[in-house]
């Protein structure tokens, strides 16, 4: 069966779901050879299950991935979280406590959280 037998709708909806799945499946063959974080054996045996089971492979690939697969990724986890810690963590001590003492007074720590977090903000 070739594409010009099937007919225009039938071929652009074949289109439209097929280069989208290769596009996935070049992209996560790129992001193995890419990766820092996993080496040797493994990195073969994702190769193996991406190429001999295309989709599902794929698939299983991309669920299991972990951030942070190269330098750069990790650097602006890194960089993000920082930023975070910086702009909503309380500056002093005071403002900690202040913060523990609303989020139990509010319910949403328990008396035991309360305590172990207090005791690591003073000691």
């Amino acid at each position: 069966m070739v594409l010009a037998d099937l007919g225009f709708w039938s071929a652009f909806f074949l289109l439209l779901i097929f280069i989208p799945l290769v596009l996935i499946w070049g992209f996560a063959l790129v992001d193995i050879f890419r990766r820092d974080d996993i080496r040797g054996a493994t990195k073969a045996i994702w190769l193996v299950v991406v190429i001999f089971l295309p989709f599902i492979g794929t698939l299983i690939y991309l669920l299991m991935r972990q951030p942070g697969a190269t330098k750069e990724e990790r650097d602006a986890l890194q960089q993000i979280d920082s930023g975070f810690d910086q702009r909503y963590a309380p500056s002093s001590t005071a403002d900690q406590l202040r913060t523990l003492a609303e989020l139990h007074d509010a319910g949403k720590i328990s008396d035991g959280e309360y305590t172990s977090a207090k005791a690591r903000i003073i000691g």
